[in-house]
Formats: structure tokens, sequence, C-alpha cells
């Protein structure tokens, strides 16, 4: 999952800073003009064509109506933000305000309480009725209260088609698996692959593929029957979903080489009609659309129009569930428990998540390509003039029946992190599917032992 976990660019090698200093553990600190700063950590990635925007739709905005507040914000990606997030848990130096995850990985923060429960703030304001009831549902987030406020929805499997190279090769997008695997040596004999990944980092197969695989198979909600125990990771059904990360690999639908392809490069193979299809989550879209900073796109306007198309994979044969995708509640912002109860600094952050998380900012998201839907109810969508690409990623619920959970945010890190390895292990042969899940459930055990 929105969701990153490959590389990571720092800016201006520790962040961006919109203002000097900063502050840890809720300390109270303003600057020379009596101003009170917020440390600001936030999961971007700086090479995306929305990230400019970011600073001129999003924080200037804010800075600009409060001048009372200063931000001193850092930037990271991936699990480059990851680590920082939990050096600074471990230090207990969490900054004031942080974008994170419902779940997954940023369990952490959750499940040690580093977070503040947002849902007085909620009902002191009355926001509740401008979101969408899973929002504020404490079930869909670890901690188990409103630990934070989610910008939007966050699919993390998309099928993206390349119609200029099916049409190259006398093809037609593939709607089932058997025709997906029939078109394998007719686009190798042309010099293209079938699909293209940047699964360098084991997250992406687990998050952008796999999570979907895994729902198609052992059906909806599978997760909590594995979690109460009624079922495990060696029964049938999960076998056969990791069977079938193996099929595709012997079938050459997935190219051995997605192992080694870096994320941030497989967008311009894409664009560059390397391959006939592309997988990746809902937030990818924009890094194929014009920079605004450029004026250039990775895939012209005039292109998206008339030879993309975003879906989600074809039929699979022996699934419970077809027509699917996998997602949830995407990142957001929460407060650092740390900053004391009735202080300025507890209002400044309260304003700022308010308002990075508001009807806004959540607009100018869906115009980036950063969300493709809302949470926020008061959002119009329908106004919002976007470039092809993301209009279909804004539409994208109506190419799938059921949405299933996606793994590396419903179970903990010694869980999915060997399904990563494992799947990257099924990927250059050198363990079986048989073997990966007995790992995975050897790694649940053990993990709920400790709770």
């Amino acid at each position: 999952m929105k969701r990153g976990k490959v590389f990571f660019l720092i800016v201006l090698s520790t962040g961006i800073v919109l203002a000097l200093g900063g502050c840890r553990k809720g300390e109270e600190k303003s600057s020379a003009g009596g101003a009170i700063e917020l440390n600001a950590l936030q999961q971007l990635d700086n090479s995306t064509p929305y990230y400019p925007e970011d600073s001129k739709q999003v924080w200037e905005p804010f800075e600009k109506a409060n001048p009372d507040i200063r931000v001193v914000r850092e930037d990271l990606y991936n699990d480059g933000y990851h680590n920082k997030v939990e050096a600074y848990a471990a230090a207990n130096q969490l900054p004031d305000i942080i974008s994170v995850f419902p779940a997954g990985r940023s369990s952490t923060l959750h499940s040690q309480r580093l977070l503040k429960d947002l849902g007085p703030f909620i009902e002191q304001d009355g926001l509740r009725a401008s979101y969408s009831p899973a929002t504020f549902d404490p079930n869909n987030q670890l901690s188990g209260y409103v630990a934070m406020i989610s910008e939007g929805l966050l699919i993390t499997h998309i099928f993206v088609i390349n119609n200029e190279v099916l049409r190259d090769c006398g093809l037609t997008p593939a709607k089932t698996y058997a025709e997906l695997k029939a078109q394998v040596p007719i686009l190798k004999a042309k010099g293209y692959d079938t699909i293209l990944m940047g699964n360098q980092d084991t997250w992406v197969n687990q998050s952008t593929l796999f999570s979907m695989v895994a729902g198609r198979f052992c059906g909806e909600r599978w997760e909590q029957n594995i979690h109460a125990g009624t079922a495990k990771f060696t029964d049938p059904d999960f076998v056969a979903a990791l069977n079938f990360i193996k099929a595709m690999y012997d079938d050459g639908v997935l190219n051995r080489n997605v192992l080694t392809t870096d994320y941030g490069s497989v967008v311009g193979q894409f664009a560059n009609n390397r391959g006939a299809y592309f997988i990746d989550g809902d937030w990818r879209a924009s890094a194929f659309v014009t920079d605004p900073s450029t004026g250039e796109a990775l895939i012209s306007p005039d292109r998206q129009t008339n030879n993309f198309q975003i879906t989600v994979f074809p039929d699979i044969p022996g699934a419970k569930l077809n027509r699917s995708t996998s997602g949830q509640l995407s990142m957001g912002w929460a407060m650092s428990a740390a900053i004391p109860s009735g202080s300025p600094k507890e209002a400044a952050a309260w304003k700022a998540i308010k308002w990075l998380t508001g009807k806004e900012v959540q607009t100018v998201m869906l115009k980036l390509g950063r969300i493709s839907a809302p949470t926020r109810i008061d959002v119009d969508t329908g106004s919002i003039d976007v470039e092809p690409l993301l209009k279909q990623i804004m539409n994208l619920s109506s190419q799938y029946d059921t949405m299933t959970g996606v793994i590396d945010n419903i179970f903990h890190a010694d869980v999915w992190t060997p399904i990563n390895d494992g799947l990257e292990e099924i990927g250059i042969g050198s363990r079986t599917p048989e073997q990966v899940a007995q790992t995975v459930q050897n790694a649940f055990d053990a993990w709920k032992a400790t709770q």
C-alpha cells in the first residue's frame, strides 16, 4: 500500500524546511515572531509531477491563513520514511503531526499508543457528518481509536492496459488469465514483455498484486479468519494463491526481470511501450500525467485518451472472487501523544490536521492523482477537470465488484515480512509456495503468542 515502500528521496538532505527550528516530545517552541512551530513528517514522493504542487496548493495556503503557525516539514518516501518513523518512535521524538497508515507499517505508532485520540476533537468540531462512516470507525485503525484521519481511499491494485502495444501485435485486452497467458509468445516475438512491474523491493508484489490474488482465492474477509484462528496460511486457498504467483513466472506472464526492476524506472518503461500491461497502485497513475512545472508528461493526454485503460486483473480460474481489487483507507494525519493536552501546540496541530484532511486539500489531491476517492463526502468529484488517466482512476470503482484487504495493512510486520520475502523467493525459484506458506504460518503463530 497508499501506498510506498521502495526507495526514498531525502529532500534538501533532511527534508523541506519551511521554517527554521523545531522541537520534539511536545515541547512548546515559538519563533522570534511568537508563532507556534510544528514539526511535520510526511510520506511524499518528490519524483512525481504533483510534488511541487504539494507545497503550492497544500502547505502555502495553510501558512498564509495561519501566520501564527510555522511548519518545519520533512518529506521522505517509502522505506526512508518508514525507517525514520521507527527511529523517531524508538527515541520518543515523534514529530508533532505525522502522516501514517491506519495499521500495517504504522503498527508501532498505533500499538504503542504514540498517537493522540482525535475522537474528542472530531466531536467538538462536528466533523463526523462530513466524512464517510469508515473514516472514523475505530475498528479500521489498529489503535482501536481514531488516531488518524484518512485523506482518501487507497486502491493498491490497478491493471493498466497499453493498447498501442496490443494493436501492434494484433491483440485486444485479455479478459481472462488464459487469454493473458496465450498472449505471452506473441508479445515476446515482437520484443515486448507482457506485464511490467517494479519488484526490486519486495513490498511491491505483496501490496499491488498478491493482496488482490490472495483475496480472490481466499475470499472476502479472509484475514479475519486467520486472526480468529479458523483458517491458516497453510490452508489450500492461500497456498493456491502463492502457486498462482509461481504460475505467472513459469508462464512468462511475469518476466523474472521484474525482480530486478526498480520502482522508479518502470513507469518510463511502460510509457515507452516496453510492455503490454502494468501493475501498480492507484497512486501511480499520477506519474504518467503532465508535470505542472515542466508541461511535459510521460504519456501525453492524447495518448492517454486513445491508448491506455485502467482496470483490474483479468479473471483467474479457480478463484472464489473475480472482478476484485485490494484496498484500504489511505494514509492520513495524526498527532503526537506527547503534545500537552490543552496547549497552544495541540490547538495548532489540530488546526493543521483539519486542513490537511479537509475538503479543499482532498479536492487538490484528487486533481493531482494522489487519491482515487475522498473520505470527505462533500467533495464534488464530477466537477474536477483532470487528465484522462486520472479521470479513469476516479472512476475505477466501476471496474470492480469487491475490494479485499491489503496484507501489510491487516497483518503485523512480523507476518507480512516473510510474505514479502517469500514472494521474491517463489519468483527466483529458491522456495516452493508450500514452504513459504509454512514459514508465514510459523511467523503468525510466533507473533500471536506475544499478543
